[in-house]
């Protein structure tokens, strides 16, 4: 139940949630953010509430899953406050997530703001596994900040673009897997299964909802994708690309994959429009629509360096 309050200075323990709030035109009330609102540029502007402990720009993937498994093995925090910012922010509401306590900071450091804030401030919480909850975030949020009519708007134009895509799907679908990491190997969950089958494709190994899992190469193997596509978490089409240099291209069991040898390996840029639960999901749905239906959407437009053929 959305309870309407006054709402003035408000604080982002979630990127997606970050993009929303610009997208309302409230970014005015926005006081404090994370280090990883960086869309809009001028969300890099605002105060700087969350970090993460781990520098993942100087890291291997592995290097960044070994020490990540460590932290919270050892229920140590992945994520740290500045303490400062948020009393300085002084937020009426705190919005925060419940999906991942690997991508954004999660139920531990709301706790910790609670305890450092002299005035408690109200809490959302934007918990989406599937592109219907995404949807349904702008709609309870637009209920939050009484901009009621401003989320009919958005929803309606990302309920349109779906449709776009649903009405030009092709009757042969390709086998399709998303890998969300590359060593180790893990799959794509929560809500990008369902964007694969709604661009025209048949999804492999992962289900909607689902959190995302670690597997093998013999799974891989065995899943016999037609095309794959790279969107390591938090990572661009660059940094991809260059892990995939590294770590795949040279390694025979990776290589004897259909898909590679058919030179259907596409990397995409996973941290704007694929690993955050924001509205920039359906961009990633139309990326997927030009990869997976290759022909039937090359008037679409999508923005630059969104995604690349590796092979």
């Amino acid at each position: 139940m959305i309870l309407f309050m006054v709402v003035n200075r408000i604080v982002s323990f979630l990127p997606s949630a970050t993009e929303l709030l610009y997208e309302f035109g409230v970014d005015d009330m926005l006081f404090g953010v994370t280090h990883e609102c960086k869309y809009p540029n001028s969300a890099k502007l605002k105060p700087n509430v969350i970090s993460s402990v781990i520098n993942s720009d100087e890291l291997t993937s592995n290097e960044i899953n070994t020490i990540t498994c460590t932290l919270l093995h050892d229920g140590k925090d992945i994520f740290k406050l500045n303490e400062q910012n948020l009393k300085d922010a002084n937020p009426d509401l705190i919005i925060s997530q419940e999906t991942c306590e690997v991508c954004a900071a999660y139920t531990t450091q709301v706790q910790n703001a609670l305890d450092i804030l002299s005035k408690k401030p109200e809490l959302y919480s934007m918990d989406p596994h599937n592109i219907s909850e995404i949807i349904q975030t702008v709609v309870e949020l637009g209920k939050f900040l009484q901009k009621d009519q401003k989320a009919l708007e958005i929803t309606n134009s990302l309920k349109q673009r779906i449709q776009n895509i649903k009405n030009l799907q092709n009757s042969t679908k390709p086998n399709v897997l998303a890998i969300e990491w590359l060593e180790p190997f893990f799959t794509a969950g929560h809500w990008v299964p369902e964007m694969i089958e709604i661009a025209g494709g048949i999804n492999l190994i992962s289900k909607t909802g689902e959190h995302s899992r670690r597997m093998d190469i013999n799974e891989i193997v065995q899943s016999d994708p037609d095309i794959i596509i790279l969107m390591p978490c938090g990572f661009d089409t660059q940094r991809t690309i260059s892990e995939y240099n590294t770590i795949l291209k040279n390694n025979l069991g990776w290589n004897s994959l259909k898909a590679v040898q058919n030179k259907q390996v596409f990397a995409v840029n996973t941290d704007s429009f694929f690993s955050k639960p924001s509205i920039r999901i359906i961009d990633g749905l139309e990326i997927l629509a030009k990869i997976i239906q290759h022909g039937k959407f090359d008037d679409l437009i999508v923005a630059e360096n969104s995604f690349f053929h590796i092979s």
